[in-house]
């Protein structure tokens, strides 16, 4: 087994990027977390031999979606070709929306958007550990409260290995104070 995947599954976030000539690029990344509340900033490991990385050296900003289960299928799809040789939004049918603070569009059936600019960059191995400050964060009405989301509500993908996606068990389990 991969040293990492005994860490899986772990949440899938969708990063849009907008790359040299104006295009959009999308990339799944489970390897993503937050890391400050202040400055609030998130990471994502991305590939340096990727088009997203090669799009975030371009233009630094971003849009880091959180999509709902229900996207599986979609996913999986942009994660396995390459923005350098496909046009994902077009050829997947994605629809973009407008962003409010940054100039990336970001998913329109998101649950949650964040939109962001590169804080920082860490060398780490094949990757570069992209610390992204969140300018906005914006919610799909209904879907969270105070400890995150409602997950009787909504679900979000876990990605394991490969195809294999999980979804969060909608009951709470509380700890005893």
């Amino acid at each position: 087994m991969k040293f990492y995947r005994a860490l899986h599954p772990r949440p899938t976030v969708v990063i849009v990027t907008k790359c040299p000539g104006g295009r959009v690029n999308l990339m799944p990344a489970s390897w993503n977390t937050p890391v400050s509340e202040e400055p609030p900033t998130i990471a994502v490991a991305i590939d340096r031999d990727s088009y997203t990385y090669q799009c975030l050296k371009h233009f630094s900003q971003a849009t880091v979606n959180v999509p709902p289960i229900e996207a599986v299928d979609l996913v999986y799809k942009l994660g396995s070709v390459s923005g350098r040789e496909v046009d994902k939004a077009s050829t997947f049918g994605v629809r973009l929306q407008p962003s409010e603070r940054v100039e990336v569009p970001q998913l329109a059936d998101a649950l949650a958007v964040y939109e962001v600019e590169v804080f920082r960059e860490v060398e780490v191995g094949e990757v570069s550990l992209f610390i992204f400050r969140v300018l906005t964060l914006k919610l799909a009405p209904g879907v969270a409260d105070q400890w995150g989301f409602d997950f009787r509500k909504v679900n979000i993908p876990l990605h394991g290995a490969g195809r294999a996606f999980y979804r969060v068990d909608p009951k709470a389990i509380w700890a005893k104070k």
